[in-house]
């Protein structure tokens, strides 16, 4: 995890919130800095943490989550992490023979539409433990990221109702947390991704948002991020706050700092 995020976020593995979804977008630039950030300061809060990974292997995961302080494999043998490798599954759900539904059943489906069983992977991935097992915090759902989804075919109704499920077993019956990632194309033109993004903007309850320059690229600002808090019960006029803040990513960190308050331009 990156400390000076979670000093912006008023945050600390010792302190964390419960029955939140959180959406991590991105826009001309690459935003999974943030997707390892959630994975590690949940594996440190000693949350339980179903991992939905369609963009890289575990053992990618592994190499960067080691750089912050979290081994992916240590935390998969004590049951503290579910994994669910999206590019290893795909393959064998064609090539394997399946006795059981598999979570990305619909890939094998004429029309793709239901995310039913991947819904109840994580159901059953995070159902509270019996009596004599390892005890955690609370339970987390992590998906990276959710617009492959719509690559594969499904709409965008399809995965906002896995999301709508998902919220309500892991932050309202189980207290615990949803993080998902979503890229923002800037494509005009593809309407499924707009209500994709504008869906889950709705009901989040913090939405980090990561931009490239409009400048263009830059060695010592690599982008800047967005932070919105949202209270999705109240007005409009209470519920939302931002602070944008511009960073340099590093080989085990991220620095943020205001905008123009780059210490190289300083």
């Amino acid at each position: 995890m990156f400390p000076e995020l979670n000093n912006l976020l008023n945050t600390t593995p010792d302190r964390v919130e419960q029955g939140k979804l959180t959406v991590l977008c991105d826009a001309k630039t690459d935003g999974s800095f943030l997707v390892h950030h959630f994975l590690s300061f949940y594996l440190k809060a000693n949350c339980k943490v179903c991992f939905v990974a369609f963009i890289q292997s575990f053992s990618h995961y592994n190499i960067v989550g080691q750089k912050l302080g979290v081994s992916l494999t240590v935390a998969r043998e004590r049951g503290q992490l579910v994994f669910l490798e999206g590019l290893k599954s795909s393959v064998d759900i064609f090539f394997q023979t399946q006795e059981e539904p598999h979570p990305l059943q619909f890939l094998r489906e004429a029309s793709a539409g239901s995310l039913q069983p991947l819904y109840e992977f994580v159901r059953e991935a995070l159902k509270p433990v019996d009596h004599g097992e390892a005890t955690w915090r609370c339970p987390v759902l992590l998906v990276d990221d959710l617009s492959v989804l719509l690559s594969l075919g499904l709409g965008a109704v399809a995965v906002l109702d896995f999301i709508h499920y998902c919220r309500a077993t892991v932050c309202w019956e189980l207290k615990g947390n949803v993080v998902a990632l979503v890229h923002d194309r800037g494509d005009a033109e593809d309407e499924e991704n707009d209500i994709l993004l504008n869906g889950l903007s709705h009901q989040s309850h913090l939405i980090l948002r990561a931009e490239g320059l409009a400048t263009g690229f830059c060695k010592d600002v690599h982008g800047q991020l967005r932070i919105l808090w949202r209270r999705p019960s109240q007005p409009t006029a209470q519920r939302d706050r931002s602070l944008t803040y511009q960073y340099k990513i590093q080989d085990k960190t991220v620095s943020f700092f205001a905008k123009g308050m780059s210490p190289a331009v300083l």
